[in-house]
């Protein structure tokens, strides 16, 4: 008889700009999993909400996100500053909280049958959405380097800001991610640190690749 192959679920919770949505998609590529980028459906809903006011309501949204394309979630208009200042907004909303919730447990419990698993990072990952997760991380960085990170990758992508703005723009979401009384961003007993801070893409891989296949 031929035993099913392991079913992984990994959860990561991060501060912006940690590196974390880097590695999760190097994860879920190395292992087959299914990736979800939880910030990025927040990120989502504010662009819908910037861009149809008019049309932004429970029942638009409800559709929309029953009806959300992952792929959709790689729009690079997602990365401006002011969708991520609406998306920290919106995340304090119950309603929008609760549907996107819904959302996030089916992916990391039922994701198509081609996944051997899933890998969700967002700020609320270890403990509320998959808090059974096989592996849970909490990567982070020092804020002048993730700040170095961000306004590098805004560069890349031709949007005009200074340095400091994108430094004070995440000094500005630590706050909100950590205070919030909704899910706040919080690293659990349960889960290992990674600080990417000195090291590098590839290295950051390596050393979660190890703790996983010691594990499995």
């Amino acid at each position: 008889m031929k035993h099913k192959k392991k079913f992984i679920k990994i959860a990561i919770d991060s501060p912006a700009a940690a590196g974390a949505g880097t590695l999760a998609k190097s994860i879920s590529k190395h292992y087959n999993l299914l990736y979800l980028d939880t910030g990025k459906i927040y990120r989502m809903i504010a662009f819908i909400k910037i861009n149809q006011k008019k049309k932004f309501n429970k029942k638009f949204l409800k559709k929309k996100i029953e009806n959300l394309n992952l792929k959709k979630l790689q729009n690079t208009r997602l990365l401006s500053d002011d969708v991520g200042t609406e998306a920290s907004l919106i995340a304090k909303n119950k309603y929008i909280r609760k549907l996107v919730h819904s959302f996030q447990v089916n992916c990391a419990y039922r994701p198509p049958k081609k996944f051997k698993g899933s890998c969700l990072d967002g700020r609320d990952i270890t403990y509320k959405i998959v808090p059974d997760a096989d592996f849970k991380f909490f990567v982070t960085a020092n804020l002048k380097i993730r700040a170095k990170r961000r306004f590098a990758e805004l560069k890349r992508l031709k949007k005009k800001i200074t340095y400091s703005e994108v430094l004070k723009n995440i000094i500005k979401r630590d706050k909100s991610d950590y205070n919030r009384r909704l899910s706040p961003l919080k690293r659990t007993k349960d889960s290992i640190l990674i600080n990417t801070s000195n090291l590098s893409k590839r290295a950051c891989f390596l050393k979660i690749k190890k703790i996983i296949d010691k594990n499995i």
